[in-house]
């Protein structure tokens, strides 16, 4: 292994967009707790929809997975995906008055559905290692995101179910295991291997961005 991880080259070279997404109004906004409630009802239902595909891709993933306690890891981080933070969701929903059909009669955002699409795309169509590099961002930025959001959340903050849960250690200890993960899967990975595993991380990086930003403009299909 060299010194320099996949994850940290990665972070690295993705430092300044991740600046533009702590600083971006979406965020700034909801940390100062003045988003508006149609910006973050559109987030919270297009994240919901994100959240069923992102299951999804870790569960290929997980098939792929080279060790048993891996396939559990990933497993269990699909679990998690469509579980536990759906049930967040879930109490936005219940305060939006968001019932089952209203949020199955809303279609994915273009920006939902090329995020989805990319990720369900590179599990299944790239190796193990690529995987994961497409799949660390969501994990990782959130984890960084959330714990920024709460060091200058306004309290009270209408949002603050939604900092708490990202900012939380049990959601950051997930973070590291998928951190470390990835790592190993990259450490003697070949060179060409490595930078497939860093487009995938940047392109992840950048649909991040986006997907926050498409919330904040209220997204909808063009035509």
């Amino acid at each position: 292994m060299t010194d320099t991880t996949f994850s940290r080259a990665a972070w690295a070279r993705n430092e300044s967009l991740y600046e533009t997404i702590r600083t971006m109004p979406f965020n700034a906004e909801l940390a100062a707790g003045t988003l508006s409630e149609d910006r973050f009802k559109h987030y919270i239902v297009q994240d919901a929809h994100y959240l069923v595909g992102f299951g999804r891709a870790l569960a290929i993933a997980a098939a792929k997975a080279p060790e048993p306690d891996l396939i559990v890891q990933l497993a269990g981080a699909a679990e998690e995906a469509i579980v536990v933070e759906r049930a967040l969701h879930g109490s936005f929903f219940k305060s939006y008055g968001v019932g089952p059909d209203v949020f199955a009669s809303t279609p994915r955002s273009p920006t939902c559905h090329h995020y989805v699409s990319f990720l369900m795309g590179t599990a299944w169509g790239e190796p193990y290692e690529v995987a994961l590099g497409a799949l660390l961002p969501c994990f990782w930025i959130y984890a960084e995101i959330g714990r920024d959001i709460l060091s200058r959340a306004a309290a009270p903050n209408p949002y603050a179910a939604w900092i708490d849960t990202y900012a939380g250690e049990e959601f950051h200890e997930g973070v590291r295991a998928m951190i470390a993960a990835t790592d190993a899967a990259l450490a003697k990975a070949s060179p060409e291997m490595n930078a497939r595993a860093h487009h995938a991380f940047d392109r992840a990086t950048q649909l991040e961005w986006m997907f926050w930003d498409s919330a904040y403009r209220l997204e909808q299909w063009p035509v």
